[in-house]
């Protein structure tokens, strides 16, 4: 928002300097990018009046004049420009002036004609970059008045810098507002008197889309003069705040922009046929905007139309078809209130940031639209002419914004103030700032103005009070803590602690998104669904994550293509699976993945040269697991979609799966583009981060007795299989049971194979007898006989 300080102290005059009212401003949360002159330096540039104008006899382009600048004689000035004429009230630069760009003005011929000075365009004074010649100035100018001083050009520009929840200052009579808060002092708004119909004709409007835009204003204003000269005092103040003057009416509407907040649209009467309809785009229809370029719109595009076509871009850009030109006679006038939602990124779809929706998509005050036509009504008809017919409203009760009710507590400003502000000083504040205030014991219940659609909460209202009150006017104060041990829970494993394990194993931490290949993971899991985002980065972005691998995956793939033999990565994140039950519909489980990928060790003399295996993943998963504490875990044979069959296991915690360890099927290397096969794993995190507490028991003071045992059994049962049962049948003596040699072969049936296992028992009471120990032998044998139909061997 750029401004006239002048335009501002107009309003609202604190007996402060420039730069303090700019720290003021930032203080307040209203940030100034920059002040700058209006005008550039140049001095002897007065207001002057062309008395004679006549044709120079040698140059068919140049005109001799002489100018009444208030001195005792004329001046004799040879001029250029095209609208050089008698009686023109001129701004006239004597000898002496310096102009902007250290130019200097003194006595010379021209084509053999004296000219004692320079009658001046804007740009020639550094105000505006293009002209159509010398400045010409209101009939009442006078003569010999200081130029400066005459237009007020000692002034600076104020650039202030909003966030998007302050649109209410989008406007001088915001920001005048504001700085009459901080100052506590009066405003002076320019009164606004509503303008008498003199004519009956009016358009009937239809709000064919409420929840967009339920409230809008329309009038006819006719037998208007376009061609009239805007005045200077208003182009000049749309200048400094950074707006090309272009026509009255334009410009009339842009002055009310900048002084209410309020955009605004004219169209020519001529060109609306029927009555004035704010709809809904229809599907595939086309408008010529003002800039000429033509947009196909979309069906969620507000446009205002009439009869027979879209007419404008509602709240956005107006349509060339309908726009005002110097031709006009008749207009129809439009104020409006469009819902911020209805607004948000239509233009920036377009490729366009107008006054207007920048506006409208933060909000403009849904009570305004009438002050809004009154005063462009006014001010039309005062430099324009014409007359005005009835202001015709439309509105939806239900749809507008209802003013915002808050409650604000003195013990909660306290708190998050850290001070105490005194309760009379809290109350005056929140009714300068326009709230509607009730004081109850303890607390204040505020109504808030419909121009502040930002207040929301009791936290709105804290900030409130303390920009006015101002920051620095808050005493720092270093926080107080008192200090406490934490919880910490020691069954709980960090999530840091069980990536470390795997790094002392030579693995890396990778970090992958959790966008994937909608392909790659289709392949992956071909029975799951997933989450597709609606607006992705990319398309090979636009999945959620059912696993780690994918991820993992393509970081292998991009490493083996720089040449690294040695490849293990393990990452921690989560995955998204698609649930009805779940919050929001979808379930986010916390994982732990590994990947390994080429040799098992780098090159060294004392270690064979060999490929990653399954077992030496499998080895990393144990170890991690025996690091953490979980020892209750047994891999089990099973097939999973993305896994080699043969070389695949699920992964049980007691009776729940959580992960799966295997290699990569053949068939998906080609797809993540691998050169060398890939073992993977996932585990979910919550099932081994979870250990039992070691505690410390009595080492026995008797012998232990080692038994062993040589069983033949079917070679498609796993040798876990049989110490897990073996462990499990209850027998406390049974202190360590290990598998000490395998063998298949000659004297044994085919399809058939041994297990050799040694059996270590001890009693912490007493030294176990032989009857005792052959008991539990006896029950451990019995236990393989009528579990897998093992036999002992001969």
């Amino acid at each position: 928002m750029k401004f006239s300080e002048n335009w501002l102290r107009s309003w609202v005059n604190p007996d402060i300097s420039s730069e303090a009212l700019s720290e003021q401003l930032s203080m307040a949360g209203l940030e100034v990018d920059g002040l700058e002159p209006v005008a550039a330096d140049f001095h002897t540039v007065v207001v002057g009046k062309v008395v004679e104008c006549g044709p120079h006899p040698d140059a068919d382009k140049l005109q001799v004049t002489k100018v009444d600048v208030g001195e005792n004689e004329l001046l004799d000035i040879v001029c250029g420009a095209p609208n050089c004429r008698k009686d023109l009230m001129v701004v006239v630069a004597k000898v002496g002036a310096v102009l902007p760009g250290d130019f200097k003005i003194k006595k010379a011929k021209l084509r053999g004609h004296p000219s004692h000075g320079m009658l001046c365009s804007f740009k020639e004074l550094g105000l505006i970059d293009d002209h159509d010649g010398i400045i010409e100035l209101p009939s009442d100018a006078p003569i010999g008045k200081d130029y400066r001083e005459y237009l007020g050009l000692d002034d600076l520009s104020i650039d202030i810098d909003l966030t998007p929840n302050r649109g209410d200052c989008l406007s001088i009579r915001g920001i005048a507002r504001e700085v009459g808060v901080l100052n506590n002092i009066d405003v002076s708004e320019p009164t606004v008197d509503a303008v008498e119909a003199t004519l009956e004709d009016a358009k009937a409007i239809h709000l064919d889309a409420p929840v967009g835009c339920p409230r809008y204003l329309g009038r006819v204003v006719k037998n208007v003069d376009v061609k009239q000269q805007t005045p200077l005092w208003m182009s000049e103040k749309l200048r400094r705040s950074g707006i090309r003057s272009i026509d009255p009416v334009v410009d009339i509407t842009n002055y009310v922009l900048l002084e209410l907040g309020h955009p605004m649209h004219a169209f020519d009467l001529d060109r609306v046929q029927g009555d004035v309809h704010v709809r809904y785009a229809n599907k595939g229809e086309t408008l010529t905007l003002l800039d000429e370029q033509e947009v196909k719109l979309d069906g969620d595009v507000l446009v205002i139309a009439d009869d027979k076509q879209a007419l404008a871009m509602a709240g956005v850009y107006g349509g060339l078809g309908s726009g005002v030109t110097r031709e006009s006679k008749d207009i129809f006038l439009e104020s409006a209130f469009f819902a911020p939602d209805a607004i948000l990124g239509k233009a920036r779809r377009f490729g366009l940031h107008t006054d207007a929706s920048h506006r409208y998509e933060r909000g403009v005050d849904p009570e305004l639209q009438r002050q809004a036509m009154e005063r462009a009504t006014q001010l039309l008809i005062e430099i324009c002419g014409g007359e005005a017919g009835p202001i015709v409203e439309a509105k939806s009760d239900e749809h507008l914004p209802k003013p915002a009710e808050v409650t604000l507590r003195a013990a909660r400003l306290a708190s998050v103030l850290g001070i105490d502000i005194e309760a009379a000083r809290v109350t005056e504040i929140l009714e300068r700032l326009g709230f509607d205030v009730k004081v109850e014991t303890g607390e204040w219940l505020v109504k808030v103005p419909t121009y502040r659609f930002d207040i929301a909460i009791e936290e709105d209202l804290i900030e409130e009070v303390a920009r006015v009150f101002g920051y620095n006017n808050i005493q720092a104060a270093a926080p107080a803590a008192q200090l406490r041990m934490r919880a910490q829970q020691e069954s709980l494993i960090s999530t840091h602690r069980l990536v470390d394990a795997m790094i002392e194993r030579g693995y890396q931490e990778a970090i992958t998104y959790s966008f994937v290949d909608p392909k790659h993971q289709a392949a992956l899991f071909d029975e799951s669904a997933s989450l597709t985002l609606p607006h992705p980065i990319s398309v090979d972005m636009s999945s959620m994550r059912l696993s780690l691998w994918p991820g993992l995956l393509n970081a292998l793939a991009h490493n083996q293509k720089r040449q690294q033999s040695v490849l293990a990565f393990v990452e921690t994140g989560l995955r998204f699976i698609p649930d009805e039950v779940a919050e929001n519909g979808v379930m986010q489980q916390p994982m732990f993945a590994g990947v390994r990928s080429g040799k098992a060790y780098g090159e060294h003399w004392s270690a064979e040269d060999r490929g990653v295996d399954f077992y030496d993943v499998k080895g990393d998963v144990e170890a991690l697991l025996k690091k953490s504490g979980v020892n209750d875990v047994r891999f089990v044979a099973s097939e999973h979609s993305a896994l080699h069959p043969g070389q695949s296991a699920a992964i049980y915690r007691g009776e729940r799966c959580i992960g799966y360890i295997g290699a990569l099927h053949p068939r998906f290397e080609k797809t993540f583009g691998l050169n060398q096969r890939a073992f993977v794993f996932e585990l979910q995190i919550d099932a081994i981060n979870q250990r039992s507490i070691p505690s410390a028991q009595p080492v026995s003071r008797f012998p232990s007795i080692r038994r062993d045992l040589a069983i033949v059994l079917d070679e498609r049962i796993a040798a876990g299989e049989v110490l897990t049962t073996l462990k499990n049948i209850g027998v406390n003596q049974l202190i360590d049971l290990n598998l000490f040699d395998v063998y298949q072969g000659d004297n044994l049936p085919e399809g058939k194979r041994s297990l050799a296992l040694s059996v270590t028992l001890q009693d912490n009471e007493k030294t176990l007898e032989e009857v005792e120990i052959n008991g539990i032998m006896e029950k451990l044998v019995s236990t393989l006989q009528s579990e897998f139909d093992a036999t002992l061997r001969d």
